[in-house]
């Protein structure tokens, strides 16, 4: 008899923010299947379950390990950091099941994506419309990123730049955002967001490659919109109730 799959975001990776429904997924399941890191930052939970690791870039390992310990009749939790479908496992996991043919129970468990974890480090950058775009070219090619950014940027929405580690990259794609924003066009940086070793910047367009050597692997960008601001070192992007409202004398009144 087959088992189940559940696809789990653990979030930012901290314990304050896994949700209850991830916690119940993880004990009912009696194989772990994580990328190393994934592993060890949920290993209080894995006591007595069979934990397969893999490094990255091994995705449609840790897929195909899914699929099969389930279809043995195991109940398999097939961990992502974030969300699962945000850069995460769901997608590889569903799309190898469906050009196998293989149909297997599964759930996909929401977690705390890593553009709203920086984002409320920030203030509130993610307040109106926004883009999410991977800066990652292993699957994507390079000149296809960039035009997303660029449309992105024409479209005046804030964006949010996961993977910003290929540094050539990253430094093309900021080029094209600052054809279409002011120098002081807020840009966060938040490297290990709710990690021990958490930094969080408040910076410019103009100032941000001042931190260039904070960036890697975990790092999240936040460039706001045309009408984001700094305010008490944290960014503001604002909804438009001043269209509507004056701020001073609703307080007053």
């Amino acid at each position: 008899m087959a088992g189940k799959i559940y696809i789990i975001g653990i979030g930012p990776g901290d314990e304050k923010n896994r949700t209850l429904r991830m916690l119940e997924a993880i004990k009912e399941s009696d194989v772990i299947i994580a990328y190393t890191t994934y592993a060890d930052l949920i290993k209080d939970l894995t006591d007595g379950k069979e934990v397969i690791t893999a490094r990255m870039k091994e995705e449609l390992y840790r897929a195909k390990m899914a699929i099969k310990k389930a279809l043995e009749g195991h109940t398999v939790a097939l961990v992502s950091s974030g969300d699962p479908q945000v850069y995460g496992m769901a997608p590889p996991t569903l799309e190898m099941m469906c050009a196998n043919n293989v149909n297997v129970d599964f759930e996909i468990i929401p977690g705390v994506t890593a553009a709203l974890a920086a984002a409320a480090r920030l203030g509130s950058p993610l307040s109106m419309d926004f883009a999410v775009i991977s800066l990652s070219d292993l699957l994507v090619p390079a000149e296809e990123i960039l035009h997303r950014v660029r449309k992105a940027a024409e479209g005046d929405f804030v964006i949010a730049l996961y993977n910003p580690i290929n540094k050539p990259l990253l430094l093309k794609a900021m080029e094209i955002i600052a054809e279409y924003r002011k120098g002081e066009t807020p840009v966060g940086i938040v490297k290990g967001a709710y990690r021990e070793n958490e930094e969080v910047i408040v910076t410019t367009l103009s100032e941000w490659k001042k931190y260039l050597d904070k960036i890697n692997m975990v790092t999240m960008m936040i460039i706001g919109n045309s009408r984001s601001y700094i305010c008490n070192g944290k960014i503001i992007t604002p909804r438009g109730y001043t269209s509507r409202y004056d701020y001073v004398n609703a307080f007053n009144s």
